[in-house]
């Protein structure tokens, strides 16, 4: 039986980032000791009869707490900012999770071992997003030249929260942890913790976006035990661009020494001409290369 499991969430509208996904997985002979799982949020018949014949298990996704009806009304997928704190109720037979955004896809085998590896012992297994190369790391508006509006991801999603003030100060500079990939195993205290805490997000925020909160009032308010992975093992391209490496075929990070890109995660969205690369595969972008050369590139999973 196999003891861990990846899993993912998509509607019909995301099913060929998630089919992608799965494929950039299973291309790797280590994967078939791990289990693959879905989420479906919406998936259509033939989708779903698609990625049975690639996956282990597919369960429909639930609100697993309660949410205002007029939030939510057509809107399905919104249940991954729910159901990913709940994986073990869904899939309870695996010992370690490792979550991936469907708009996410894998490189390199090497950052699956390390998030499995780095929620041992009860930790969550998890990536901050900054990293060399990063100019802004928090917005601000400056009044009369000294005094400024702290507009951080963190600080500004807690106070649409209405999270205590003392806990959004708590947030307001701390390096932003993204739930778009993430391990932690079947018994990690951490469940506990992120379920406690995006109830009372999603009491008076927004839906979209109120599970990342959650996670990061557990990691700087809550304490739980962290390790942190590097920002290759979940490689934000809309913040930063990676590089090529024409010789290895390979995506890299743009800075020496050029480690390896293990997890592209095109959150956000990639758009040129008004078109989001996630939706659209022939969308392509300038990058340079290792030599310096701009060139034009997908940055979605190509078999």
């Amino acid at each position: 039986m196999k003891k861990n499991a990846i899993i993912s969430l998509a509607n019909s509208d995301y099913f060929e980032l998630l089919n992608e996904l799965i494929d950039s997985i299973k291309r790797f002979d280590e994967s078939k000791n791990v289990a693959i799982c879905v989420l479906d949020a919406g998936l259509k018949q033939d989708q779903k009869n698609t990625l049975r014949k690639k996956v282990d298990e597919i369960k429909s996704a639930e609100w697993d707490i309660d949410v205002s009806a007029f939030k939510v009304i057509g809107k399905e997928w919104l249940k991954s900012q729910v159901s990913r704190a709940f994986l073990p109720k869904y899939f309870p037979n695996y010992e370690k999770y490792l979550w991936i955004d469907c708009d996410a896809w894998v490189n390199d085998w090497k950052s699956i071992e390390l998030y499995f590896k780095a929620c041992e012992n009860g930790k969550l297994g998890i990536t901050q997003t900054f990293s060399p190369g990063y100019k802004i790391m928090s917005k601000v508006r400056w009044l009369f030249g000294k005094i400024a509006i702290i507009k951080s991801q963190n600080f500004k999603h807690a106070i649409s929260s209405k999270i205590n003030l003392n806990k959004a100060r708590k947030l307001a500079f701390a390096p932003h942890v993204n739930i778009g990939v993430f391990s932690m195993q079947h018994n990690s205290p951490c469940w506990k913790s992120w379920q406690h805490n995006l109830a009372t997000t999603l009491k008076a925020g927004k839906i979209f976006g109120s599970e990342g909160l959650a996670i990061n009032m557990s990691v700087y308010i809550d304490n739980v035990e962290t390790e942190f992975l590097p920002l290759n093992c979940n490689w934000i391209a809309s913040n930063l661009l990676p590089k090529y490496d024409d010789k290895e075929q390979t995506f890299v990070e743009p800075y020496l020494p050029n480690y390896k890109i293990g997890i592209m995660h095109l959150a956000a969205g990639i758009w040129k001409d008004n078109k989001d690369m996630r939706l659209d595969k022939n969308v392509t972008i300038d990058i340079k290369n290792l030599d310096g050369n701009t060139i034009l590139k997908s940055l979605r999973f190509n078999q």
